[in-house]
């Protein structure tokens, strides 16, 4: 019977058949001892003389790291953790010199061969933790009624800035760029069906350098028709709970195994805190931070703000000058805009960041003259204002920044299989 490490519960004192990879080895006298693993786990297997064959003490002497395997096993409980008695082991393939050895590599190294780092207990903890992850946002969103729509990857025209766009060449030598959002698409699917949601690939151009950034990445985006901008407060926050506890429950041991203090994740409890974006300045001011209201916060100012709490937290109402063309003003204070982001404890930043959008027509035409856009590649957007406009809001969570949150990582590279960045695009 052929059965994966992770269920290797459920079969005690049974004899079975395990496929996978040598991750380490080693003896002591008469006794080898094989750690074992297969994508799901990792186990210790014994080879004893008179309980193993003969031939199969030849064959582990053999064995090199990430050499592929199949052995025969008796499944064993010994001080309440699982062993295999190794009857039989078959060696399916020899791998030779394999360049990531149990040393210390420098992360240069390590990136050049992403497609083996994988395979390390540390990352492959981590992308456990990112496939919980996105299966919590999907099973939150779906639970909640809403429909999953796919927003297109080409798009004609910016939807954040004109600077941030990756331009690909199309068919009869027109120009279309890499989606930076899904978010427009969204705005038509909320009239459509009522609340929807979009999780896809996301691409930003910007020549950024720092842990949190990365060129490609994940998207989840939800847009409801009728919210405000407190209700979007109300769904992020809700949702930031869900997922957040989802992980905890089912990816313990990963989080353990990454060394994670889960002590703020756990106090990711509604509600969570509100404050303005004048409130935040104020905050910096006292802290003597040197910053320029009007201005959209930097790293540092994020993680000064951070210190004042513990757990997730929103700071709302930024300046209309330095958010998209899209975002209402605040109609007592035009000055403001009806936008928010949520900011995570510890210093990672934002992680939510979303707002109430403008349906006004005569409004949006004004600031796509003011942004410099293309109004023709507009249309289609205003008719969704001219045809049943209604009051909507809506926000993006980008998986790579939660997930480094979650994991208590550094560094977002870590958080996503093969990650781009300005000057990474291999392997």
């Amino acid at each position: 019977m052929h059965i994966y490490i992770e269920d290797i519960s459920n079969h005690i004192g049974k004899n079975v058949t395990l496929r996978g990879w040598v991750y380490n080895k080693r003896s002591s006298g008469k006794v080898k001892f094989l750690i074992l693993r297969d994508g799901t786990d990792i186990i210790q297997g014994i080879l004893e003389p008179g309980k193993t064959d003969a031939a199969s003490f030849d064959v582990f002497n053999t064995l090199t790291q990430e050499s592929s395997i199949q052995v025969q096993a008796e499944v064993r409980e010994f001080r309440g953790k699982y062993e295999l008695g190794i009857q039989n082991i078959q060696l399916v393939h020899q791998s030779k010199d394999y360049p990531i050895t149990p040393k210390e590599h420098g992360v240069d190294f390590l990136m050049d061969h992403r497609h083996l780092w994988l395979r390390s207990s540390r990352q492959h903890a981590i992308l456990r933790v990112r496939s919980e992850l996105i299966q919590a946002c999907n099973d939150y969103f779906m639970g909640k009624g809403f429909t999953l729509l796919d927003a297109p990857i080409f798009t004609p025209s910016a939807c954040e800035g004109t600077t941030t766009l990756f331009e690909v060449k199309y068919f009869d030598d027109d120009k279309v760029y890499l989606t930076q959002s899904g978010q427009l698409y969204m705005e038509a699917g909320c009239m459509a069906f009522g609340k929807v949601y979009c999780f896809g690939p996301t691409f930003r151009a910007e020549k950024s350098k720092t842990r949190r950034h990365l060129t490609e990445f994940w998207m989840i985006e939800p847009e409801v028709a009728f919210n405000d901008l407190d209700d979007n407060m109300d769904l992020a926050e809700d949702f930031m709970e869900y997922i957040i506890g989802r992980v905890l429950k089912n990816k313990k041991k990963e989080l353990e195994a990454l060394e994670r203090n889960t002590k703020i994740l756990e106090n990711t409890k509604k509600p969570f805190p509100r404050i303005s974006y004048p409130e935040a300045c104020e905050i910096l001011k006292k802290e003597g931070v040197d910053f320029q209201s009007g201005s959209d916060f930097g790293g540092t100012d994020e993680t000064v703000l951070a210190q004042k709490f513990d757990k997730p937290f929103f700071v709302h109402r930024f300046p209309s000058a330095i958010k998209a063309f899209y975002m209402k003003e605040d109609p007592k204070n035009p000055s403001l805009s009806l936008s928010v982001d949520m900011l995570a404890p510890e210093g990672y930043g934002e992680i939510i960041g979303g707002g109430q959008r403008e349906e006004r027509i005569e409004v949006l035409e004004q600031k796509i003259k003011e942004h410099n856009l293309n109004q023709k590649d507009f249309e289609w957007y205003f008719d969704l204002r001219r045809y049943g406009s209604v009051p909507h809001s809506g926000f993006g969570m980008g998986i790579e920044r939660c997930l480094a949150w979650l994991c208590g990582l550094q560094h977002v590279r870590e958080t996503i299989p093969f990650p781009r960045m300005l000057y990474r695009k291999t392997p």
